[in-house]
């Protein structure tokens, strides 16, 4: 969501941890010219002391032109009226001095706020408004929705996609567990972002699984609260940020999984061959109906679908009126890569279930004709810069 160009790196360190970890570090303006060009949802460009001032001015002001969404934030030792009056006339968002953390935290912040308000006001050709959201479903507990919902968002990244995994199951989620993630942060924490629900906020709670994925876990001890009205709000910044949110949820119809439901572009249905799997899945299908969640948005997986129990996967499927998406057959492998935390898709691509998790990760990517994103937690909306309302003094920081 952020570039930076410094070529100290301890400064360009502290900056980072000024601003979040969600910042792209680069030594050069030619180093970010070619990040730019392979990022054109970049919001926010940061150049560090290291940039000379006139390479900092002929940068802001060719990409005033080229790239008038992108907010450039200049950092300086000293800001005097000189350094300002450049800065306002080659194009620059905000000036912040080198010492000021606060000025340069809430120059970022600012700048993305404006950049997501001129993404709403502006039509610009091409430009990706949110990632896509894809919400993990079932009633019936054990029928492997964590399972899917992992191998789901791994396969996802593994396509290159940024994605996040969100566990609102907030009572009994094991989305971390399953990854062998111990978070720093989870879904307990929602409470100290109320009222300022942004990027960087929710960075902060988020853990880092690999290059591409990131999770927010449910909390880890047991009875932790979690305030559901902010979830609405989670979400879409989630969307903001990243290609692709997968859900897992609780297997109820709580605040949380209306919350989810609302944002979500695709549901995917988990169940069994049973028939407690199968009223309960029967039942929820009513309740979505009720909810107006369009049928062609839901996908059905069949979990351990090779099990002669009495009940087909036809039969299923005529009873619920809905087709499996795919079919997955009871393997310990399967278990074995749960035991291990790892995803059976990464652990083992060739395997059958890893093979149809992947299919339908693929048929759940709302943007196969992007490339894949290559590095470092970014934002999938277009590059906007924003308004020179007043260029800002600030002792940078």
């Amino acid at each position: 969501m952020t570039a930076l160009v410094e070529q100290d790196p301890v400064l360009a360190e502290v900056f980072r941890s000024t601003v979040g970890s969600s910042v792209t570090i680069v030594s050069s303006l030619e180093h970010l010219e070619k990040h730019l060009g392979n990022h054109p949802a970049e919001l926010v460009v940061v150049l560090g002391p290291s940039v000379g001032h006139d390479a900092a001015a002929a940068f802001a002001g060719r990409h005033r032109i080229l790239r008038p969404t992108l907010a450039v934030i200049l950092v300086r030792p000293t800001v005097d009226h000189g350094v300002l009056t450049d800065a306002l006339r080659s194009g620059m968002s905000e000036v912040v001095e080198t010492g000021d953390a606060p000025g340069l935290r809430e120059a970022v912040r600012r700048a993305h706020e404006v950049a997501r308000a001129v993404a709403e006001s502006l039509d610009l050709p091409g430009a990706v408004t949110t990632g896509s959201l894809v919400t993990v479903f079932s009633t019936k507990g054990g029928v492997g929705k964590s399972l899917v919902a992992t191998n789901v968002a791994a396969g996802l990244a593994d396509l290159g996609r940024r994605v996040c995994l969100v566990d609102l199951d907030v009572h009994c989620g094991d989305v971390a567990i399953m990854l062998q993630l111990t978070p720093a942060h989870s879904l307990a924490d929602l409470a100290q972002l109320v009222g300022d629900i942004d990027a960087s906020g929710v960075e902060s709670l988020l853990t880092r699984h690999s290059e591409r994925l990131c999770v927010l876990a449910a909390p880890v001890q047991l009875g932790a609260p979690v305030p559901s009205e902010p979830v609405g709000r989670l979400l879409a910044t989630l969307k903001g940020m990243f290609d692709t949110v997968v859900v897992d949820t609780s297997g109820m119809f709580d605040d949380f999984v209306l919350h989810a439901l609302d944002h979500t572009d695709s549901l995917v249905l988990v169940g069994t061959l049973d028939i407690p799997s199968l009223k309960s899945l029967k039942l929820a299908a009513g309740t979505l109906d009720l909810l107006n969640i369009p049928r062609e948005r839901w996908r059905l997986v069949l979990n351990r679908a090779d099990a002669k129990v009495g009940l087909s996967p036809d039969e299923f499927e005529d009873t619920l009126g809905l087709k499996a998406s795919i079919s997955i057959a009871s393997s310990r492998d399967v278990l074995m890569a749960v035991n291990r935390g790892e995803p059976i898709v990464l652990l083992n691509r060739g395997h059958q279930a890893s093979k149809a998790l992947t299919s339908l990760a693929s048929s759940l990517d709302q943007n196969p004709a992007v490339p894949p994103a290559p590095v470092a937690l970014e934002s999938k909306h277009a590059s906007r810069r924003a308004s020179r309302r007043g260029l800002r003094t600030r002792k940078v920081s």
